[in-house]
């Protein structure tokens, strides 16, 4: 087996997705950032251009022209620097005060290059991009007011390099923990494949480790385990099936080979009669005990004809209990129904029919005669009981638990017919329907009880349609 690398784990390529979206996303917000910053540095600058020229022209009509230029002057004099740079030239383009660049004599909003005059000694001054507003007077003078946008862009600048420090910063830690969390889950995925490769293999003991990354995973491994349990429950009841197949049809084929055998001996067409006759009857307990097993089969691996659906019990168990009274009466036995009315439950009429049949044909075929078979149903804290009681020798205690294999006969009922199937099919469709099936001693004689999950009596009673049928117990 080709050991896995953690780089193509699925825990380093989700982590490689996540990093690269949270990249994605660092630059977006980037984008948004800087486009909301920029929006917020041009119209605080605007306002502040025109701020600072309605400071200078709102006692213009007053003071007048020299007024504007010694306040540009004594600004331009502070010691404190100012935020603001002036230019002020009258109707015949003549600078009247000011220090920005004769470029940036014109109307309305622009931008000009401007070099300080006064940069630190031995230091070349900057060229900086101002903003700038002119306004031009009643007289025709004109008045530019300029200002830069360095702290707006210094700002801008900080603001990228650690939004695109931070988002390599994170996305490298993101790749580092993916990669780990994938070599991790990588050797806790490895000893669930070994446990695959140890049962495909053959050793159907083994199962799944919990992978224990996630509450999913392990549920995963439970749901995993259990498919498990049930694969080798259904591979040890083939296994168990097809011995009890060879050891049991062992039987009729001999008596089919002796048959033969004899039959080719003969002399007289009569003797072939005979002989063919037997041996067809031979063949038929064959057919029987082949049906019942594909029977078996198709109601334990969850197949039917019809849908579960309400079904008048009580009308049901009548029914078979009256179709077999008259062969219990034949066989010097007494069948007696208690069968209350009214008792609807969930099911398959034909399944359920096929069900009583077998326990009522049970009852008759091993009990002598005298024997007195009882078939009730009644209502029991709020479930549909079935009950199939006789007086008869009855079953030791230490038996009622085998007594629904397949195959499975007592000493005393080995010269009865029979395959040994018919309890064995009551249990299998007594668990598709979720029936709780008990075998008890009845003191004297045999008690089967059939306790259905839920019923309704039509006369006054509720039935809840969503219940779930839980998995029959024997």
């Amino acid at each position: 087996m080709k050991k896995p690398n953690s780089f193509n784990s699925a825990a380093f390529r989700f982590a490689l997705l996540i990093a690269g979206m949270f990249g994605l996303g660092s630059i977006l917000l980037l984008t948004i950032v800087e486009y909301s910053l920029r929006a917020y540095a041009a119209e605080a600058t605007a306002v502040g251009l025109q701020a600072e020229t309605a400071v200078l022209t709102e006692d213009w009509p007053d003071g007048g022209k020299q007024e504007v230029i010694d306040t540009i002057r004594q600004r331009q004099r502070s010691a404190y620097e100012q935020p603001f740079h002036y230019l002020l030239r009258d109707a015949g383009g003549k600078t009247l005060a000011g220090d920005l660049p004769p470029a940036a004599a014109r109307a309305g909003w622009g931008h000009v290059t401007f070099v300080d005059d006064t940069p630190q000694p031995g230091e070349p001054g900057d060229p900086e991009m101002l903003q700038t507003l002119g306004t031009r007077l009643a007289d025709g003078t004109l008045l530019i007011v300029g200002t830069d946008t360095f702290d707006v862009q210094k700002v801008r600048d900080r603001l990228a390099a650690f939004t695109i420090g931070s988002s390599a910063a994170l996305t490298l830690l993101a790749l580092i923990g993916g990669y780990f969390i994938g070599l991790m889950f990588l050797r806790r995925l490895e000893r669930v494949n070994g446990a695959v490769a140890r049962i495909m293999s053959g050793d159907m003991s083994e199962r799944l480790p919990a992978i224990g990354m996630s509450p999913e995973l392990d549920h995963l491994s439970t749901n995993l385990n259990a498919m498990l349990d049930r694969i080798a429950a259904l591979m040890d009841s083939l296994r168990q099936v097809s011995t009890d197949i060879a050891h049991d049809l062992r039987t009729p084929l001999t008596r089919l080979q002796q048959r033969l055998e004899a039959m080719r001996g003969s002399d007289t067409v009569d003797a072939y009669e005979v002989g063919i006759e037997l041996a067809l009857g031979q063949i038929n307990e064959i057919h029987v005990i082949f049906r019942a097993l594909l029977r078996i089969g198709m109601i334990e691996g969850g197949e039917r004809h019809q849908p579960l659906t309400p079904i008048d019990l009580s009308e049901l168990v009548s029914r078979v209990a009256e179709a077999y009274r008259p062969v219990a009466e034949d066989t010097g036995k007494s069948l007696q129904p208690a069968i209350a009315e009214g008792i609807t439950v969930i099911g398959d009429a034909e399944l359920l029919a096929q069900l009583l049949t077998n326990l009522i044909d049970n009852a008759i075929v091993h009990t002598p005669e005298g024997t007195t078979i009882t078939v009730a149903l009644d209502m029991e804290s709020g479930c549909a009981v079935v009950t199939v009681a006789d007086d008869g020798p009855g079953v030791p205690s230490d038996q009622h638990s085998k007594i629904v294999r397949r195959f499975y006969r007592l000493d005393q009922s080995r010269h009865t017919p029979g395959a040994g199937l018919g309890l064995a099919l009551v249990a299998s469709i007594a668990g598709l329907h979720g029936v709780k099936l008990l075998i008890e001693d009845n003191k004297p004689g045999l008690r089967v009880t059939l306790r259905f999950p839920s019923a309704i009596n039509i006369l006054g009673g509720a039935y809840d349609t969503a219940e779930k049928f839980p998995a029959g117990e024997t």
